[in-house]
């Protein structure tokens, strides 16, 4: 497989390009204390982070929990290496990257005490799949941890026709790649689905307007309105919109970052624990070739 396809069910639809990886970690550093003020790991222990792309998440997880020990995997190894050479850039020695399939995880069973996922369900055609192999190398008693957006949360004035048909466009083709754009609302019945136990959902909004400068370019500009950019030939090859339409759905969605304009996005985060005996652990135990020590009991979330 090359480093910028995913196998059928795992399609990324906005892309690997270097633009995307910009916009990653914009929307990282911009929704970081919304949606990672009480993400925190306790000192030992072992967090796998799951489709961490290009890493913009994965610094976040290092820098608020720099005593836990943190495994960040994805499918695609250009990702992995993006991911790599920006933690030893910036100094982080808490965590390592890997290159791996989430349906096919190579660690051990038990292996982590905590999993965090972020944007990666909406990609997946078995979202219930992917979890349910998370939580096998979840220990008992662990936290599972997943954050997706819902764009059938985007709301924006002034209103426009084309900048809905144009989110819209979005929408199918992550559907036709099979994906769900809409997959936020339905966190709690995926994790319950997948055998998590004590579900808990938080919605997170955004809000923006002129009186947010730094949410109405981090956000509305350079995260969402970029994303749905992303898409323009997909959508005008597919014939879902047409190119005048589209052009002013973008102007549009451009027209709400301006004196006078509002957005707002829900994003959902998804707690739950995985349930089972927990049985006294011995000293030390395989992750994936190498013995390691035990990591502490505490939640994560």
């Amino acid at each position: 497989m090359t480093d910028n396809r995913c196998p059928p069910g795992q399609a990324y639809v906005h892309g690997r390009s270097d633009r995307e990886s910009t916009r990653l970690c914009d929307q990282a550093m911009t929704l970081e204390d919304l949606l990672h003020y009480d993400t925190r790991y306790p000192a030992g222990c072992r967090v796998l982070e799951a489709g961490c792309g290009v890493g913009a998440q994965s610094i976040i997880l290092a820098r608020n929990s720099p005593d836990a020990e943190i495994t960040s995997l994805d499918i695609s190894a250009d990702s992995i290496r993006r991911a790599r050479e920006r933690a030893a850039r910036e100094g982080y020695t808490n965590i390592s990257f890997r290159t791996g399939d989430v349906f096919h995880l190579p660690f051990a069973p038990g292996a982590f005490d905590h999993v965090f996922v972020c944007f990666l369900l909406e990609h997946l055609s078995d979202p219930v799949g992917a979890l349910g192999g998370l939580l096998k190398v979840l220990r008992p008693r662990g936290t599972l941890t997943v954050i997706e957006g819902d764009h059938g949360s985007a709301f924006f004035y002034p209103r426009s026709d084309e900048a809905e048909r144009a989110i819209g466009c979005l929408v199918e083709i992550q559907r036709l790649a099979g994906g769900n754009a809409l997959i936020g609302r339905e966190l709690r019945h995926l994790l319950n689905e997948a055998g998590a136990r004590h579900v808990h959902v938080s919605p997170r909004m955004v809000y923006v307007d002129e009186s947010r400068p730094d949410l109405v370019e981090g956000f509305t500009r350079n995260t969402f309105t970029a994303m749905v950019e992303g898409v323009e030939q997909e959508a005008l090859a597919l014939g879902l919109i047409d190119e005048v339409a589209w052009r002013k759905g973008i102007q549009d969605l451009c027209r709400t970052t301006e004196p006078g304009g509002t957005f707002c996005y829900t994003f959902f985060k998804a707690t739950g624990t995985k349930t089972g005996p927990d049985k006294q652990r011995p000293a030390k135990r395989q992750i994936w070739g190498d013995l390691e020590e035990n990591a502490c009991d505490q939640p994560g979330f």
